[in-house]
């Protein structure tokens, strides 16, 4: 439980750093955000509008250490500011509105290809030159080699514009109400077949080497060679003693990769126009849309730092000398 601890310590401290950088960053610029938006609009603002302006982004001639507690009480309270390109709408309702289709695309991608590879990786290595282990390691390591948004706009062309059997983009049809209807879930799943197609294609290959290779070092291990001379059946031998060990390294990848799903498959949802973080993240920096921006990365650092910790969790749960080395 002291390890737990001492983790959860360090990530706390991560996180009020990445916080503090948050708050910090913008102010060591030149000039400032409403600056700069005074500036595009020239001509359209009053000098006391940039007065409002500079005062609703925090950016106020208060003392730095009172301007940093008002901020750090805001973010406490989930106060992120409000939105410059979805006025009045405030930060964190905006990316609400992106996090849901983040979550069910990346996210779904992203275990997806974690749990199809791992296991492809497991067969590979168990039945060492069968026919899984032979073409499937190469296919899909040559199409992981492809650039990925290339094989985003391949996808949306043969199989979209071409071929016309899926939708060339958004979350679901103009004309479909949402709700929690049949038409509304077929629709919505349709429009998401091709981006969770790309996301899970062009990672497939490394979870399958990351585990096909782990498999194949635990494989030669003492404790699998004693399971085996025991006598225990091969199905257990492979998921008990193999599998469970050959695990760990991917864990770790796996949560750097959940983490990095609140921010969303860039690429991706730009090819698909999908309204999820990262086509949000590209709308705020079209519009510079700062305290978006600041809120979009905040977010996506304290998931990441969230992964982490569960990838602790699990990796305390799984291997037992780190319980060991902890206690």
């Amino acid at each position: 439980m002291n390890y737990l601890l001492r983790r959860l310590f360090f990530y706390a401290s991560a996180a009020w750093t990445a916080v503090t950088l948050n708050f910090f960053l913008p102010r060591l610029m030149p000039g400032d955000p409403a600056t700069a938006l005074f500036a595009r609009f020239s001509g359209q603002m009053t000098p006391e509008a940039l007065t409002a302006m500079r005062e609703a982004l925090g950016f106020t001639n208060e003392p730095l250490g009172r301007q940093y507690l008002t901020y750090l009480q805001h973010v406490l309270r989930g106060d992120l500011g409000i939105s410059i390109s979805k006025f009045p709408s405030p930060v964190v309702d905006v990316i609400g509105e992106g996090l849901r289709w983040t979550l069910f695309l990346a996210g779904t991608g992203v275990v997806l290809s974690f749990v199809i590879g791992s296991l492809l990786g497991v067969i590979a290595a168990w039945w060492r030159r069968g026919w899984v282990d032979q073409w499937l390691p190469s296919v899909f390591s040559f199409i992981g080699a492809f650039p990925y948004f290339w094989l985003a706009m391949f996808a949306l062309w043969w199989f979209g514009f071409t071929l016309g059997w899926f939708p060339l983009g958004h979350a679901y049809a103009d004309d479909t109400v949402p709700g929690w209807t049949l038409e509304f879930v077929a629709d919505v799943l349709r429009h998401a077949a091709l981006p969770l197609a790309t996301v899970v294609l062009a990672t497939l290959g490394g979870w399958l080497l990351t585990m096909r290779n782990a498999m194949i070092t635990v494989l030669g291990s003492d404790h699998v060679n004693l399971a085996r001379a025991k006598g225990l059946e091969p199905r257990s031998v492979m998921l008990r003693y193999a599998a469970r060990n050959a695990l760990l390294p991917s864990i770790t990848g796996f949560g750097m990769a959940l983490g990095y799903v609140l921010g969303g498959s860039l690429l991706t949802e730009v090819v698909f126009s999908y309204p999820g973080q990262g086509y949000l993240l590209v709308q705020a920096v079209r519009s510079q849309d700062y305290p978006l921006m600041q809120g979009i990365f905040l977010f996506i650092t304290l998931a990441v730092l969230a992964a982490n910790w569960l990838v602790d969790l699990a990796t305390w749960w799984l291997d037992a000398r780190t319980r060991e080395s902890a206690s």
